[in-house]
C-alpha cells in the first residue's frame, strides 16, 4: 500500500562520465535497486513519487559536461539518476502542500520512483482534463519557454515577420503558432522533408525549408524574408545565428532560447555579423524560462483554452520504457525526434 513502507524496485538511468562532444547511450547505464514506499523518517517536507513521464530536453546534454558554471547550472553527479523534468503522482508526502494521489510535475530523478526534497520547481497538476504528459512539453517548461520567450522577450506585434529555427521542436512548433495566432508572417527551419511538412500542414506555419539543403543559408533567408526578420526565435547558434543578422530588420529582437548546434563542440563557432546589432539597432536577449515560473497560472490561463478550442496543434514523440531514456535523449542530437521527445516510465 502506498505510504505504508513496502519495498520495491526501482529502476533507474545513472549518469556514467562526464561527456566531451555528443553524449553516447554508453555514457549513461541502466540498474535497478529497491525503494520503502514511504518518506524517509527525519525528511520533513519530503514527497515520494512515482514517475510517469520523463521530458527529454537539450539543455539536459550541457548537465553531463564537467566544465560548467555551478552559478548557473549543476553538473550531473556520476553514478547518479539523471535529472529532468518529469511527471509523477505522489506515493507519499509530508509537505502540507502536496497529498498521495496528486500529480505533479516538476524536476525528478530518471528512475521508477524518486524522493523529492527541492520543489524549485515542483507544480501540482489542477486540470487533467487533456493528456497528463502534456506537462512535459506544452504545458511544461518548453510550454512555458515559447510563451514567455515569444510574447514577453520578443514584444510582437501583428503582421511582422518571424523566423524560428529548430521549428519542429518541442519549443519552435508552439512559437510558431504562437505567431500565427498574433497574425504575424512565419517561417520555420527544421533537418528533414517531413519536418518540413509539418511546419506547414499541422503547425501552420506560412513557410518552411529544410536548412540541410540550403548551401547559403544567408540566401535562404533572403529568399523567404525579402523584407527582412522582425523576430527571430534563436534555438541553434552558430551559422545559423550569422546568417539571420545581416537579414534582421531595424529595431528587429532575437530571444536566445538555445544553441542546440553548440552544445556538442569542444570548441563554439564564432558568429561574424554582430556589426549588424549596430547598424540596425537590433536587441538580443537570453532569457531562461525559471525565470517567469511564478506567473505560471497567466500562463495556463492562456493555453488551456487555446487547447481545448483546437487552438493550438501539438505532436509528441513517444519512447516506451525507461532502459530506452538514453537512447531517446542522445536521439535528440541527431534530429530523431519529431514533435516534443518523452519516455513513459508508467502510465500510472
Amino acid at each position: 500500500m502506498a505510504g505504508s513502507g513496502e519495498t520495491v524496485s526501482n529502476k533507474r538511468v545513472l549518469f556514467k562520465k562526464y561527456v566531451s562532444g555528443f553524449p553516447k547511450e554508453s555514457d549513461m547505464y541502466v540498474a535497478t535497486t529497491t525503494t520503502e514506499l514511504k518518506v524517509p523518517d527525519g525528511c520533513n517536507n519530503g514527497v515520494l513519487v512515482k514517475n510517469l513521464y520523463l521530458s527529454c530536453d537539450p539543455y539536459m546534454v550541457v548537465l553531463m559536461k564537467k566544465s560548467i558554471d555551478p552559478r548557473t547550472f549543476t553538473s550531473y553527479t556520476p553514478g547518479s539518476p539523471l535529472r529532468g523534468y518529469g511527471v509523477a503522482k505522489v506515493v507519499d508526502s509530508r509537505h502540507p502542500g502536496f497529498k498521495e494521489g496528486d500529480f505533479v510535475w516538476g524536476t525528478v530523478g530518471w528512475e521508477e520512483y524518486s524522493l523529492i526534497t527541492s520543489f524549485q520547481p515542483f507544480f501540482k497538476i489542477q486540470d487533467t482534463d487533456v493528456p497528463l504528459s502534456y506537462y512535459t512539453g506544452i504545458l511544461g517548461m518548453p510550454g512555458m519557454t515559447a510563451y514567455f520567450g515569444f510574447y514577453q522577450v520578443c514584444s510582437p506585434k501583428k503582421g511582422e515577420h518571424v523566423y524560428i529555427s529548430a521549428a519542429s521542436g518541442a519549443v519552435g512548433q508552439l512559437v510558431g503558432q504562437f505567431a500565427k495566432l498574433m497574425g504575424c508572417y512565419v517561417v520555420g527551419s527544421a533537418g528533414s522533408k517531413e519536418k518540413v511538412d509539418l511546419l506547414k500542414n499541422k503547425f501552420g506555419f506560412d513557410e518552411a525549408f529544410n536548412y540541410k539543403e540550403e548551401p547559403d543559408l544567408n540566401a535562404a533567408l533572403g529568399r523567404y524574408f525579402p523584407e527582412g526578420i522582425d523576430i527571430y526565435f534563436e534555438n541553434v547558434g552558430g551559422k545559423m545565428l550569422d546568417a539571420v543578422l545581416p537579414n534582421m530588420r531595424l529595431r528587429g529582437r532575437i530571444a536566445v532560447c538555445g544553441m542546440i548546434s553548440q552544445y556538442n563542440l569542444d570548441k563554439p563557432e564564432g558568429v561574424f555579423n554582430l556589426m549588424t546589432v549596430v547598424y540596425k539597432r537590433v536587441r538580443i536577449e537570453g532569457f531562461v524560462v525559471t525565470d517567469y515560473y511564478d506567473q505560471y497560472p497567466k500562463f495556463l490561463d492562456f493555453v488551456l483554452p487555446c487547447i481545448r478550442e483546437g487552438k493550438i496543434k501539438y505532436m509528441e514523440d513517444i519512447s516506451e520504457g525507461l532502459e530506452n531514456g538514453p537512447a531517446a535523449l542522445v536521439g535528440l542530437f541527431s534530429g530523431q525526434n519529431v514533435g516534443k521527445k518523452l519516455v513513459v516510465v508508467a502510465r500510472e
